[in-house]
């Protein structure tokens, strides 16, 4: 059987979902869901404290790209053990996670046959639904790649459909990082769209923008939804401390009217992989809940309880 390292939670997500769990001989720090990987051997590590503030963590971060240093460690010593024929990686965010660059130095030195590394870069949904028929054709599931993707598709017309309608649309501010402010962007935009909802200040397939607080105040969102990189419900209601101190936040229409709402980034929309359906559902049980059943009430979203 074909041998995958997987270091990226969205990677190793879709080799679950095409079949090949057994497949997978490491996987990275991050790497969770399904809960059967977890066993795995861990190939990479952050060298910053995620456990520290959103402010400490972006300081953190900018410091170490000043300075051109990687902000992950590739284990090369148990890469070289594990002998993966297959390791996948990505190279659209180096601040996410482990970079094509990062793999490259570490299989640099192997001698014999070098494993295949598959770099993915995907910006919005169409392109992620594209890396699935990627991955499965490396690993010859090309079959199942595209039972899976069309599974999708399907999925997302049918929330769309449900959604569609709404009169008038509620304006949606999606923040990615709570402190400085950055809303979320890629794919993020058209999942607000097809949940019914009019995405403010980024664009699809771009990258996530910084966010002023006199743009966020002048366009004064109906619904914001907090979604920030890396982290889940409990460590978001922590770090929203620093917004609900803020006076500008809560003179926000979405705030006053108690429509501000916690999900867990980390496990569903910062992840380019299958569950961004799941995060579509998310946001469609958040902007209608005369339509969607609060199925993912939870686990995947509650209500700020500022």
């Amino acid at each position: 059987m074909i041998r995958i390292a997987s270091l990226l939670p969205s990677t190793t997500e879709i080799v679950c979902a095409l079949g090949m769990e057994q497949a997978l001989v490491g996987r990275s720090h991050e790497c969770d869901h399904p809960t059967g990987i977890t066993g795995l051997p861990v190939l990479t590590a952050a060298r910053l404290d995620a456990s520290r503030s959103s402010r400490e963590i972006d300081d953190a971060v900018k410091d170490l790209v000043r300075r051109a240093v990687s902000i992950y460690d590739v284990d090369a010593g148990l890469l070289r053990e594990l002998r993966p024929d297959v390791i996948l990686t990505q190279t659209q965010c180096e601040v996410c996670a482990v970079s094509e660059a990062d793999v490259a130095r570490a299989v640099a030195d192997w001698t014999g046959t070098s494993p295949q590394i598959v770099s993915l870069e995907p910006n919005a949904l169409e392109p992620v639904w594209a890396t699935i028929g990627r991955v499965a054709e490396v690993l010859g599931e090309r079959e199942r790649g595209e039972h899976l993707m069309a599974a999708i598709r399907q999925r997302v017309a049918d929330v769309a459909q449900r959604a569609a309608g709404s009169d008038p649309p509620p304006r949606v501010a999606c923040i990615e990082w709570i402190d400085p402010l950055m809303t979320a962007g890629n794919w993020v935009p058209e999942l607000v769209g097809f949940a019914g909802g009019i995405n403010l200040f980024s664009r699809p397939g771009a990258h996530s923008p910084w966010l002023e607080w006199d743009e966020l105040e002048s366009q004064d969102p109906d619904v914001i939804v907090v979604m920030p990189c890396g982290f889940g419900i409990e460590r978001c209601e922590k770090e929203m401390a620093v917004l609900h101190r803020n006076k500008r936040w809560n003179g926000l229409r979405a705030v006053r009217e108690g429509r501000v709402y916690l999900t867990d980034g980390n496990h569903y929309f910062n992840r380019p992989g299958p569950r961004l359906v799941d995060s579509l559902e998310i946001l469609a049980e958040i902007l209608h809940p005369a339509r969607f059943p609060a199925v993912h009430r939870g686990v995947g979203w509650v209500v700020d309880q500022s």
